[in-house]
């Protein structure tokens, strides 16, 4: 096998233009508004997930904080969504490329670290240096907790950027491998087969924990500056 294993992870093109953009957006018509004065049942169980999430992750938060419900909700369906559909065979997941999880996370955390500067000045500085810290290690304490800082969105992006990527890979090498031990030992390759269905599924609840993963460490970060 000469393909390139990291060819499903290039940027999709059509008459030498990428299409990435157009990727983004298809997953929004999954979520149609309804418009109805009684909804379908798949509405229906789309806004009580919605709902049953947002209180789940948004019960926390004052009403400062719950001003972001909207955002996190969407950014939750976003990364669900196009992580669940990057599974389909020949398609292209955006939350394989880091520069996209990088764009999605420091906007949120730049957002969230601002907002605790404006509104709790004094408590965001203090987390700069904590309580009764012995004065020789004031320099190296501003220091660490500065680099933790500005670690936070970039350990965001890689989280999900390496276990998307890493699920993709497998599912890739174990069916690569299904295909060419079919002529050499059928029994072998059902094992594997077997094998990749399981992969398969533990990859649909890995796009949805990662999405939330995500979406609660945002909120998280919100949580602390609020």
């Amino acid at each position: 096998m000469n393909e390139n294993l990291f060819a499903s992870f290039a940027t999709p093109t059509m008459m030498g233009l990428p299409i990435v953009i157009l990727i983004i957006m298809f997953p929004s018509i999954l979520f149609p508004s309804p418009n109805r004065l009684i909804n379908n049942r798949l509405i229906s169980i789309q806004q009580w997930l919605v709902q049953l999430t947002s209180k789940q992750m948004m019960a926390i938060h004052n009403n400062k904080g719950q001003t972001w419900t909207l955002m996190l909700m969407s950014l939750i369906l976003f990364i669900g969504s196009t992580n669940l559909l990057g599974l389909l065979p020949h398609s292209f997941t955006p939350t394989t490329q880091l520069s996209m999880n990088l764009g999605m996370a420091i906007p949120l955390w730049a957002g969230t670290v601002f907002m605790g500067f404006r509104h709790k000045t004094k408590a965001a500085l203090a987390h700069f240096l904590p309580q009764g810290t012995p004065i020789f290690l004031i320099p190296m304490l501003v220091i660490i907790e500065t680099i933790s800082l500005f670690i936070q969105p970039v350990a965001l992006a890689v989280r999900l950027t390496a276990n998307i990527t890493a699920g993709h890979l497998l599912i890739h090498l174990i069916g690569g491998a299904t295909l060419a031990l079919m002529s050499i030992s059928p029994s072998t390759a059902l094992i594997t087969f077997i094998i990749l269905i399981l992969l398969t599924i533990l990859e649909f609840a890995v796009a949805m924990i990662q999405a939330y993963v995500f979406t609660l460490l945002v909120s998280l970060y919100l949580h602390d500056n609020t």
